[in-house]
């Protein structure tokens, strides 16, 4: 409750600060994928998220994360299919939830210290409806290189109360490490990874 209450009181402080009152500053994302300007798009990296589970010996989905990444894209409302999106993410910065393994892992599992930087490069963009496709395209770590397709959703396009402007998204996808070369304890850890990716855009 104190919590709450210390939340909402911020958030009215903020709203006066704006010269304008809570209620007209927080406005859901336009879904209309037309909404949103052309231009370049930069990935704001306090709102996003690369999030991937892997089985741990049967017993639970064992949570990782990676803490430094960057992308961009030039956006066309009129070809949405004609962009283009660049990924890199430091394979140094695999977080496993304990301080004492994560540069470990980091070099077992993603090949950090041979490869330190992992990247995405799309190929197509295929959209089943306004706000849902895919992504394929080209991504590397570990010194390998395969495709793999992203199931992209649109949450939207607007401002908010941080400032500027921006596209959010969320995206999943499905890989086998072992294709990438990381067969690190296979026996324990298991080869499917699911990833899971938040982000949230910038224009200009």
């Amino acid at each position: 409750m104190i919590r709450t209450r210390t939340a909402s009181v911020l958030l009215a402080a903020l709203a006066l600060l704006s010269g304008a009152p809570a209620q007209a500053q927080i406005k859901p994302p336009n879904q209309d994928p037309a909404a949103a300007p052309a231009g370049p798009y930069v990935l704001d990296k306090r709102h996003a998220s690369l999030i991937a589970k892997v089985s741990h010996m049967g017993f639970s989905g064992y949570t990782l994360r990676l803490d430094r990444l960057d992308a961009h894209f030039d956006y066309d409302p009129a070809q949405p299919e004609a962009a283009k999106i660049e990924v890199t993410a430091d394979a140094a910065s695999l977080d496993v939830g304990d301080e004492g393994l994560n540069k470990r892992f980091a070099n077992e599992f993603l090949g950090a210290d041979a490869a330190p930087q992992i990247t995405f490069v799309s190929t197509a963009i295929q959209r089943s409806d306004p706000t849902h496709g895919t992504v394929t395209g080209d991504l590397t770590f570990h010194g390998v290189t395969r495709p793999v397709v992203l199931a992209v959703t649109f949450n939207g396009y607007g401002s908010s109360l941080i400032g500027g402007r921006r596209m959010g998204f969320s995206a999943t996808a499905d890989i086998k490490r072992s294709d990438f070369g990381s067969k690190a304890w296979l026996n324990l850890v298991g080869d499917d990874v699911h990833l899971i990716i938040e982000a949230e855009f910038t224009h200009g």
